[in-house]
């Protein structure tokens, strides 16, 4: 029998490093919640997504909130008939370079993700065919809590000469989206 206010299936006791993960978890659906951020599309941050692409001549523009799974409030991509492989919505947390952005909570470019092995074998390299990557956490101000990032792929390697340009590109949207948010955000 489970001790008092124990679910069956819980542990009696958790170790200090998943006690932190749950702790930090809690507090970034807390920040999320704070933003009033549905999980359906954003108009505004689609936009956002879209000019920050642009901007980098990647193919791919995200806003991404981290729910349960990674969640697209924002997304730009190239028409279907451009020849790449459409994305959804939603990917797991286990995909893609956003959840190191995440945990380190600073900005990741990876102009070419096969010159790292750390980042070469990802599941969007393999079904996308995903090169590069420019990557920046979205960082609540009052918790320093990493709750969503932005970021820009491409199936093509991108210059080393033309990586700090790409990533600060990527900065600079993060800074807008949350200008953006918390400009809509109910007051405390």
């Amino acid at each position: 029998m489970a001790p008092p206010g124990l679910l069956p299936h819980q542990p009696a006791s958790i170790s200090a490093a998943t006690a932190q993960l749950i702790a930090v978890e809690e507090a970034r659906q807390e920040v999320i919640a704070r933003f009033c951020i549905t999980a359906g599309p954003d108009d505004r941050m689609d936009q956002l997504a879209r000019e920050m692409a642009e901007r980098t001549g990647l193919a791919y523009g995200f806003v991404n909130i981290f729910w349960p799974q990674q969640t697209f409030i924002g997304l730009h991509q190239l028409p279907p008939d451009s020849g790449l492989i459409p994305v959804g919505r939603s990917m797991s947390r286990r995909h893609g370079w956003c959840p190191e952005v995440i945990t380190r909570q600073k900005a990741l470019p990876l102009p070419d993700v096969y010159a790292s092995p750390r980042f070469a074998g990802n599941h969007v390299t393999d079904v996308l065919g995903i090169r590069s990557y420019f990557g920046a956490p979205l960082i609540d101000t009052d918790t320093g809590i990493a709750w969503g990032t932005v970021c820009v792929i491409d199936p093509e390697p991108r210059p080393l000469a033309q990586a700090q340009h790409l990533l600060d590109i990527v900065k600079d949207t993060g800074t807008t989206v949350m200008q953006t948010l918390t400009a809509t955000a109910p007051a405390r």
